[in-house]
């Protein structure tokens, strides 16, 4: 499978990955940016908390390999690294990760989420976000679990609302849906 962004390199260009755990959102995403001639920034999110997230992590980083890939990893402040990212396509990879973080640690989720989408407006080129569709299943049990699928629907709607595209991902497939 091959996703192939028609934007020129140097032009303004959000794109959104949604899909479930495992959908190939992560692939596809990483097929939008390499389309761009390297060097390609690769924004992680996520935080080892035990054993099998650092081994999803290795798994992440051996797929993709390192070759023209510059990884930086920052758990809270993403806007400061689109701000200082010039004219590298960025991947970041997931806004779900870096809303469990703000929100474990009692951050200010509205400050940094205004803050990503003004640095995402600001930005003169390619950016793809990846994040889990996590209001697809059943209501969650608990308030914490609930907070934050409310929070992540509304960060993707806030996000979508100023994306040039939108893909759903299931099965390893895209789907455009803006």
């Amino acid at each position: 499978m091959v996703v192939h962004s028609t934007e020129p390199a140097g032009r303004r260009q959000v794109s959104l990955v949604l899909g479930g755990a495992r959908s190939g959102k992560s692939h596809v995403a990483e097929a939008l940016i390499t389309s761009q001639p390297a060097p390609w920034i690769y924004l992680a999110t996520g935080r080892a908390y035990d054993d099998e997230m650092q081994a999803r992590i290795n798994l992440h980083r051996a797929s993709r390999g390192e070759l023209g890939w510059q990884t930086i990893e920052e758990p809270y402040d993403i806007t400061t690294v689109l701000q200082k990212a010039g004219p590298e396509p960025v991947l970041v990879d997931c806004l779900t990760l870096w809303l469990t973080n703000l929100i474990l640690d009692e951050r200010d989720i509205s400050a940094a989420t205004e803050g990503l989408l003004s640095a995402l407006c600001e930005r003169q080129h390619q950016t793809v976000l990846v994040g889990n569709e996590v209001g697809l299943g059943i209501v969650p049990d608990n308030a914490l679990a609930r907070r934050f699928r409310d929070e992540a629907g509304l960060l993707h709607q806030r996000i979508a609302a100023i994306a040039d595209e939108v893909l759903f991902v299931a099965a390893g497939l895209p789907l455009k849906i803006k």
